[in-house]
């Protein structure tokens, strides 16, 4: 029972009591100020520590004067943070143990588990406190107001400290065992000494392939072989079949890229163990006929079918299918070809024999079985990844080197594996002999799945902790997933797995864990970006497997919807991913706890979502791929306290419930797949919220209390926007990605766009003088953007990446732009196009990547790109309707080149008698080239000797020059009677 005994309110304290408690409570606080646990330091959470690296900061805080503990509990925690900065310190030195016992094992769960319960009260707790009734009366009602939250603040208090007394005992029986069965001392026997640093930017670029010619070439004439016999002219399915970590994707990979060009459709898609048909067949479609048709998104698995086999009929075309696991996927997937007498080809890659046998042509036994890697080829990529070159490896170290690569089998990813290793390690006889060692002679006896995960694991044990917790943070995410950086790291972020100290980007610090696991090889870049970072990741296999398998053994990570995984059930969940491509195993057990479970992650559709109404330690929330949301799933959300990630990929998902304003520990909200239009107008309560990614969703007002927003994309400007809100853009201090779509109707009189005009540029010169790194503004619409060309200032020094998307083109180069020393990416639509364009555009410091889009080129006669600009420009691609006689290319300009994307007009071109001398020879970082063919008023033979001129001077480039020829307006080209194209684009490649 609880009884006021006295109330002093000239200086806001009730005295009250609380059962045999004594308890003082401050009432009234300004709520201009942050909560506690707002101004925590994030700390790191960790597979082997748990959440005890966050939870000592929390009770550090929680001893504070801040909260007026009862007496006793205050000492329940002192003793608790003692017992536990002990457990700690346990953790880390077992966590150095390479293959820890049952025994450690028993002690490692024990605690972990202990410090998220312990962790889960206290935040329960704080986040309790202070939560004063919403409710503004005046007088006796005012303190019958201050009365009531007091009560509730006093049964918080009392059944905290009954819930601690809890923890404290589990903490002593814990204590006592690991002292009763002296763990400590065993553990300090076998710990392991540290390891040297690794070598600063390692692997930044990736090696070449080693011993792949020979399959690559032989697999090219078992595919490309015809002959004369109708039997020839036939469908023919080709598989390749090995081990897994053999290479039989990068080999069909390799022989994809070869023959593209020689088939009218090509497509290369992924199945996996746990195939999602309908994603599998929307990729081919849009792989094979993304020019023709758009996609449908209700169509089913049979109708998909029927327009690729329409499409296919009468065509030639190449299809890989890669990584096949059963023939019943095949079965279905096989009936989207038809079997026409174009000389199609399909190649398959499986681990499994029998499969491949099914999947090849029933004529003909094209089953090609990848072979291990020679001893030569296997010591020059041992000794390309180990040293950097071939001949570069110390005389102390070639007989181990050879033991060592005598235990990897021939196989390229423990090779890969172990040699980056060691890349990593001191160039001592001791070290190498010590890895050698590690890796026992498994490899010799068995070949096994299990024997590969022994090697992983030596890459695995030897990552510093805070990258083990990241790698094995991947396991949530279903085999072959294209996993984004920038989500995946805000998720990094959202567990705890980061922790900032002195200003640090958090942001960044994540980024370079990533990049860490990349130059580790344990995780696959994906789309290599313009300046050299990975957009994406995807995670090998083998890896997966073996990071998979830790997850469940440390109850880190529990996977529901895979049948081969029989994940283990522990008692309690802390993280859930649920995998509903597999529906025939997406049940969640009875016996499975997720009440405590701290993220939640669904992929796929599911009539039965698990309730969020008691998920209170929720911190991430990631639904994909779901059509149909039911309206009222996410009506408890507001209970959802902890949560600071909230990514929704839900098509039909319209609105979000009002309540959205109480999560204030939300820092991420991603609604960009998402049909939501509006936003709920408590959003501008989410003071924590940094990342703000919508699908052209009206820009909410009161956006500017927002302060913690550092992206902010794509809002949409509309005739509902406020002048008020426009002018508060401005004032988000913290932004630095803003991205906008204009589609305002707004008509002029009295000043109206006039005004609205103004109010923006106002807010984007503040911006620009604050943090502002990237603007994107598109529209679907034609409206000017001439408020821009000269009203911009002062510039926006810090910006590095502009970019538009619109039906408007500056008429010239907006003044501002040569202004920017630290632009790195500019897409810019000047209209007309001239040799000013260039000057400008050339002399900007910092710039890598570069795309143009005009109508016309000026002076008709050819722009030259001269020596003087464009230093370290990597990309560039120029689109340009009427581009009169083209670019040229003088010798020594854009020396950096790597990919570039060009028009030609065929007509004005050859009306130059002969001169077809581009200059592209010239560019000599050349990797990439796509030329565009503007066949509009030329007749066939211009457009094939342009394509020879093109195809001639690309032959004095590299071997490795990738060339792509198309054409644009092909219908439009003057006919002869003599000539008929059968494709719409031609490709060549070398």
């Amino acid at each position: 029972m609880v009884q006021v005994v006295h109330s002093v309110f000239s200086t806001n304290w009730l005295i009250l009591k609380c059962g045999s408690y004594d308890l003082c409570t401050f009432i009234c606080r300004d709520k201009n100020t942050q909560t506690p646990t707002q101004r925590l330091m994030e700390a790191v959470v960790c597979v082997s520590c748990g959440a005890l690296g966050s939870l000592l900061r929390k009770m550090g805080a929680l001893l504070s004067d801040e909260y007026k503990l009862l007496t006793s509990v205050k000492g329940d925690i002192v003793f608790l943070r003692a017992e536990l900065e002990s457990m700690h310190a346990f953790l880390k030195k077992i966590s150095e143990v390479e293959d820890p016992d049952e025994q450690y094992k028993c002690s490692i769960k024990e605690v972990r588990e202990l410090s998220y319960d312990i962790e889960d009260v206290i935040d329960s707790f704080m986040l309790s406190l202070g939560g004063e009734s919403s409710r503004n009366p005046r007088g006796f009602m005012r303190f019958i107001g201050r009365c009531m939250d007091l009560l509730a603040n006093a049964t918080t208090h009392h059944r905290f400290a009954k819930k601690i007394k809890v923890l404290k005992r589990r903490a002593i029986e814990a204590s006592s065992r690991r002292a009763r069965y002296k763990v400590d001392d065993v553990v300090s026997s076998l710990s392991r000494t540290s390891i040297d640093p690794r070598l600063p930017a390692f692997y930044t670029e990736t090696t070449r392939l080693v011993g792949i010619d020979g399959p690559r070439d032989k697999l090219v004439k078992l595919v490309l072989a015809e002959g004369e016999s109708p039997l020839a002219q036939q469908l023919k399915v080709v598989s390749v079949v090995g081990f897994g970590g053999l290479g039989k994707t990068t080999l069909a990979n390799q022989v994809y890229q070869q023959l593209e060009g020689q088939f009218e459709c090509q497509a290369f898609v992924s199945v996996s163990q746990n195939p999602d048909l309908k994603k599998i067949l929307r990729n081919i479609f849009s792989q094979i006929c993304w020019r023709e048709r758009v996609i449908n998104e209700a169509w089913d698995e049979q109708q998909l079918i029927s327009v690729i086999r329409q499409f296919l009929k009468d065509k030639r075309y190449l299809i890989v299918i890669d990584d096949i696991w059963s023939t019943s996927a095949w079965r279905i997937i096989k009936c989207a070809f038809p079997e026409n007498s174009c000389s199609s080809r399909i190649l398959t890659t499986t681990r499994i024999m029998t499969a491949a046998k099914y999947c090849s042509s029933q004529h003909h036994d094209h089953v090609y079985e990848i072979n291990p890697l020679s001893a030569t080829h296997s010591k020059s990529l041992f000794l390309k990844r180990a040293f950097g070159s071939e001949d570069a490896c110390p005389l102390q170290l070639r007989e181990v080197s050879d033991e060592i690569l005598k235990k990897c089998g021939g196989l390229p990813l423990a090779i890969i594996i172990v040699a980056s290793l060691l890349a990593n390690k001191a160039s001592t006889i001791e070290e190498w002999l010590r890895i050698r060692n590690s890796i026992g002679s498994a490899l010799e006896k068995d070949s096994d799945m299990e024997e590969m995960k022994k090697i992983l694991l030596l890459s695995y044990n030897d990552l510093p902790y805070h990258l083990k917790t990241c790698l094995l943070y991947l396991s949530i995410f279903p085999e072959d997933y294209e996993i984004k950086r920038d989500r995946l790291v805000r998720r990094w972020i959202a567990e705890g797995f980061i922790t900032t100290e002195g200003g640090q980007d958090p942001e960044e610090i994540g980024e370079g864990y990533f990049n860490d696991l990349i130059n580790r090889n344990l995780i696959q870049p994906v789309e290599i970006q313009y300046d050299g970072r990975a957009d994406a990741c995807r995670v090998h296999d083998m890896i997966l497997d073996l990071i998979i398998s830790k997850s469940l053994e440390e109850n880190f990570v529990t996977l529901s919807g895979d049948k081969n995984l029989n994940s283990l059930q522990h008692e309690k969940v802390r993280r859930l991913s649920l995998n509903y491509h597999a529906r025939e195993h997406s049940m969640i057990p009875s016996n499975m706890i997720i009440s405590h479970v701290r993220s939640l992650s669904i992929f796929g559709c599911v009539e039965h979502m698990p309730s969020l109404s008691n998920s209170q330690s929720l911190r991430v929330l990631d639904l994909e791929n779901r059509e149909v949301l039911e309206h009222n799933y996410l009506k408890h959300i507001s209970r959802l306290s902890q949560l600071k990630y909230l990514r929704l990929d839900v098509r039909r998902i319209t609105a979000l419930p009002e309540q959205l304003g109480a999560l204030q520990n939300l820092q991420t909200l991603d609604l960009r797949w998402t049909w939501v239009k509006k936003l709920p107008a408590s959003i501008v309560q989410l003071q924590q919220l940094a990342c703000l990614l919508v699908n052209s969703t009206e820009l909410p007002e009161g956006i500017g209390n927002m302060h913690a927003l550092r992206e902010l994309s794509e809002v949409e400007i509309n005739q509902n926007t406020s002048q008020f809100s426009l002018q508060e853009l401005g004032s988000l201090t913290k932004l630095r990605i803003l991205g906008l779509n204009l589609n305002w109707h707004i008509g002029n009189t009295n000043g109206g766009m006039q005004a609205y005009t103004d109010n923006l540029v106002m807010s984007l010169c503040k911006l620009g003088l604050l943090n502002l790194r990237s603007l994107e503004i598109q529209s679907y619409h034609y409206y000017s953007l001439d408020f821009l060309l000269d009203s911009w200032f002062p510039p926006p020094c810090l910006l590095q990446r502009f970019k538009m998307s619109t039906q408007y083109y500056f008429p010239r180069i907006p003044k501002w732009v040569a202004s920017l020393h630290h632009l790195s990416y500019l897409s810019i639509y000047p209209d007309p196009v001239d040799e000013q364009t260039f000057r400008i555009l050339g002399d900007l410091p910092s710039l890598l990547f570069l795309w143009i889009s005009s109508r016309t080129a000026r002076p008709k006669e050819r722009l030259v790109i001269s020596t003087n600009g464009f230093q370290y420009l990597k990309e560039f691609y120029f689109t340009c309707w009427d581009s009169g006689k083209g670019l040229t290319f003088e010798a020594g300009s854009m020396p950096e080149l790597g990919k570039l994307r060009v028009p030609f007009n065929a007509h004005d071109v050859l009306s130059l008698q002969g001169d077809l001398d581009f200059g592209i020879q010239n560019l000599y970082s050349l990797k990439h080239l796509h030329v565009e063919i503007v066949c509009y008023g030329a007749n066939i033979q211009e457009v094939e000797a342009l394509e020879d001129a093109v195809k001639n001077a690309a032959g004095f480039l590299s071997e490795e020059l990738s060339l792509e020829v198309s054409r644009w307006d092909e219908e439009e080209i003057v006919k002869d009677g003599e000539h008929k194209l059968a494709a719409e684009e031609v490709y060549f490649d070398y």
